[in-house]
């Protein structure tokens, strides 16, 4: 009997030092069907653009080749950048997933840029004058292309239908890592799943104000939410602390705007003991601050035994009223990542599939 607590997966398809993005997105399927065979719940993939990190720029490839992969796991974009698209053309997308996986398909919506400041320009759909932003309106149109009848009489795309026209619609979240988010999320009756792992600052803030002010709509009647929070798990702390060096070098990395692939832990301890290398004189942080951790309740990587790392998810979860929480594992070793959800999935009692 599985607990009362779900897990779910984001992929973000990490390029491995010494390989290569091709063997990331093979390991992304190979993740896909290992977690669908441990009874996790979703399977989301990120959106990132132009970073040798991580080589899921396309969400939802990935989503029809892990969907015809797998069985029964819930596949999705954890998610899609909205501003960068067409409404009309991500709804087109998503039906075409929904139509070949009914009752499968999740459509994550968030509008960060998904890179740095020069790939965000060239993804603008205009680039005459300043990016206006229109995420509400989008969002809207959004909805309204996957249910019809929500567009006003009058409105202009109201006859349009977008094909293939098949029965319900994919599941659409709101994804954040702000308050902005959470509020939208209430108002508009969307679940909303919040991004810990990226930013822990305002999470207790942003999960209760969704959770408080809730509108229902024809989506939700009641409110559901849940975090994405990284997890490494090892057989022993020792060596989940070990394996953890690496995404402790990306994240000091990241903060000084390099996305070079997940480096090694014998290597990332190397490099975490040097000397740090003057930060990006254009980014807001000096040299002594590149390791301090950051402000928040909980941290953003839960590290340790299966045991350690359950205890606090299942506190994490009780403490913020959530029924299902999102995990993201990096390692440097694709083996290591996939024994990390085994060893969760046995410790808090998933149902194991065929």
């Amino acid at each position: 009997m599985s607990d009362t607590l779900r897990l779910s997966v984001l992929d973000q398809s990490p390029v491995l030092a010494g390989s290569t993005p091709a063997q990331a997105l093979a390991n992304s399927l190979d993740l896909a069907q290992h977690v669908d065979r441990l009874g996790y719940t979703r399977l989301w993939y990120s959106e990132h653009h132009a970073m040798d990190l991580l080589a899921c720029t396309a969400p939802e490839i990935l989503i029809a080749r892990a969907a015809g992969a797998t069985k029964r796991i819930r596949v999705g974009s954890g998610g899609i950048m909205l501003p960068h698209y067409s409404p009309l053309k991500v709804a087109e997308v998503f039906r075409t997933l929904h139509a070949m996986f009914p009752e499968r398909i999740d459509l994550g919506i968030g509008r960060a840029p998904g890179g740095g400041q020069l790939e965000a320009y060239a993804l603008r759909r205009n680039r005459q004058g300043a990016q206006t932003d229109d995420f509400p309106k989008q969002l809207a149109e959004l909805q309204a292309f996957l249910h019809p009848e929500r567009f006003p009489d009058d409105h202009p795309f109201r006859n349009i239908r977008v094909a293939p026209d098949a029965p319900g619609a994919p599941d659409i979240w709101l994804l954040g890592s702000s308050m902005w988010s959470a509020v939208t999320a209430a108002q508009e009756g969307l679940p909303y799943a919040f991004a810990h792992f990226f930013s822990p600052i305002a999470t207790r803030q942003a999960i209760e104000h969704y959770q408080r002010n809730f509108q229902a709509s024809s989506s939700r009647t009641k409110p559901e939410a849940t975090l994405a929070i990284g997890v490494i798990c090892a057989p022993t702390e020792e060596e989940a602390k070990y394996l953890h060096a690496s995404v402790r070098l990306l994240q000091r990395r990241i903060r000084m705007d390099d996305r070079r692939p997940v480096a090694s832990p014998e290597d990332a301890l190397r490099e975490l003991g040097a000397v740090p290398t003057a930060p990006n004189p254009l980014l807001s942080f000096t040299a002594g601050t590149l390791d301090a951790p950051e402000e928040g309740e909980w941290p953003r990587y839960v590290v340790g035994t299966p045991e350690q790392v359950a205890a606090r998810l299942r506190s994490l979860a009780e403490e913020l009223h959530l029924k299902e929480l999102i995990v993201n594992t990096i390692t440097h070793s694709h083996e290591a990542r996939l024994r990390s959800y085994q060893l969760l999935a046995e410790e808090m009692h998933l149902e194991l599939t065929a």
